[in-house]
């Protein structure tokens, strides 16, 4: 239906960062914080599909020079811009509200993520670097929101992670925008996205490449903080590095290769890489929660292997 492939579903997981200051911050036992967030992520859900409502309607006229944006229902004509605008105030008043009712920090944060991605909507979007720092940011927002709702210090780490990685991604984004202009004339590129006609394969490789390092050092030097080994007990997570490296490099492969619309094709679509990512998540919570029993564990097996 089209009123619902406007609200953009599939762009929900995206919200997922609001849980990593549930899982980091060892808030994933207690079943009220969990309630909350939960709570929160549908609230995220509702306005980030307001602003995604907002967007299509900002560029129904250059959606349609897309090969894929042109199937959009405000774009293809499907639903009419005073529909979805009513729509859009329906979902923020909705999203915003629940936000309020529950905890105040957090509709602040939701209101400063809806004011970011509106200057991105209406200005940061054509203004080159400052587009994909605008969708970083975006995802620092989420994280720190789930954060501020389970009332769990905000670390600088949680900032830094989120931060590269969501670059990272930002980029490849637009390298799948580049890619999927590739065959038509470059005129449709700029008039599709003004950012296009500065951003080139070779210099989003670049970014890519230099993002990608960026943040498997900081997960590196997050996993080896002293102040991880000292709510976790253990070091192990540098462990889990290897996992992190492969889905990198595999969102990095299917982007340069063109298999992929964007990152979102990647976590929903893509078996190895939700193989690698499952994998790592499990291993995570074992290690956040049961890191020092591990350890422990691993220490008597040693012990008696040299006894």
């Amino acid at each position: 239906m089209p009123y619902v492939r406007l609200l953009r579903p599939a762009q929900w997981i995206k919200n997922l960062f609001l849980l990593a200051g549930l899982v980091f911050g060892r808030e994933l036992l207690h079943w009220g914080r969990v309630v909350d967030v939960a709570l929160g992520f549908a609230c995220f859900c509702l306005v980030s599909s307001a602003v995604y409502i907002l967007n299509d309607i900002r560029d129904r006229d250059e959606d349609r020079l897309h090969p894929i944006k042109k199937n959009r229902p405000i774009a293809a004509g499907l639903v009419p811009v005073s529909s979805a605008l009513g729509m859009a105030a329906l979902l923020l008043l909705v999203g915003l509200g629940g936000a309020f009712l529950l905890d105040r920090g957090f509709f602040l944060t939701a209101c400063t993520y809806l004011v970011l991605q509106l200057l991105y909507t209406f200005w940061l979007k054509h203004v080159t670097v400052l587009d994909v720092i605008a969708i970083g940011m975006g995802f620092v927002l989420r994280a720190v929101a789930g954060a501020v709702l389970v009332h769990v210090a905000i670390s600088p780490w949680l900032v830094l992670c989120t931060f590269t990685l969501c670059l990272f991604m930002g980029f490849s984004k637009r390298r799948c925008e580049l890619n999927a202009m590739g065959e038509r004339p470059s005129g449709d590129a700029r008039r599709h996205r003004k950012t296009l006609a500065e951003y080139t394969p070779d210099l989003l490789n670049h970014m890519t490449t230099l993002t990608a390092g960026i943040a498997v050092v900081s997960f590196m030097l997050y996993a080896t903080d002293k102040r991880t080994l000292e709510v976790f007990g253990t070091n192990y997570l540098v462990y889990t590095l290897p996992l992190v490296v492969y889905c990198i490099f595999r969102f990095a492969l299917l982007v340069e290769h063109g298999r992929v619309d964007g990152p979102t094709a990647v976590v929903t679509r893509d078996r190895p890489f939700q193989a690698a990512l499952l994998l790592w998540g499990v291993t995570v919570l074992i290690i956040v929660y049961r890191g020092r029993d591990l350890q422990t564990w691993l220490s008597d097996v040693l012990q008696r292997g040299h006894s």
